[in-house]
């Protein structure tokens, strides 16, 4: 399993020692607005845990906990997994962030760790990324990150913006 390091952030792949730092984070309503609608119980977050430490089992890559390196705590989580968690899809890249951390660039800084371990590391032919149309914050990650708008498609069981970026155009950046 692969820790990546930013400037401020250490990104670990989730396991049980993340419970606390996730609960807290995934139970705020403003975080799970969109991506479930709703808070997440201790028992969603014991099950997403268990989930994720398989998917690192199995395909090497999956969800890190997003630590902040100043004070070690948990402020954010992102993911490199299968669109749609469907092997046969291209990857995915996704994250969420603590409120009082928005703003402050740190979804980009993980966000350009986890494009290069899914470009540089799993040679990912695509990557992707999908948002509800209201989610400017993360829209505006994704095009800061270089991804391109591809239209609305129906993921997790409702319309999403796709956004995408080729290995050739990831390599081609400045």
């Amino acid at each position: 399993m692969t820790i990546l390091t930013t400037e401020r952030l250490r990104l670990e792949p989730i396991d049980d020692d993340h419970f606390d730092g996730l609960q807290a984070m995934n139970r705020l309503p403003e975080v799970m607005r969109f991506i479930s609608g709703q808070p997440e119980t201790p028992e969603q977050t014991r099950n997403m845990i268990a989930l994720v430490k398989g998917r690192w089992a199995e395909y090497g890559f999956s969800w890190w906990a997003f630590i902040e390196r100043a004070s070690g705590r948990l402020v954010g989580a992102g993911c490199i997994q299968y669109l749609g968690r469907d092997p046969a899809n291209p990857h995915e890249i996704g994250w969420r962030l603590a409120p009082d951390c928005w703003g402050k660039g740190l979804a980009s800084e993980a966000a350009r760790a986890m494009a290069a371990f899914a470009f540089e590391t799993l040679a990912a032919a695509t990557l992707v990324a999908v948002c509800l149309p209201e989610n400017a914050g993360s829209e505006r990650v994704m095009k800061g990150l270089g991804l391109r708008y591809r239209g609305l498609e129906d993921w997790y069981g409702r319309p999403h913006a796709a956004w995408e970026m080729t290995r050739a155009a990831w390599d081609a950046r400045p």
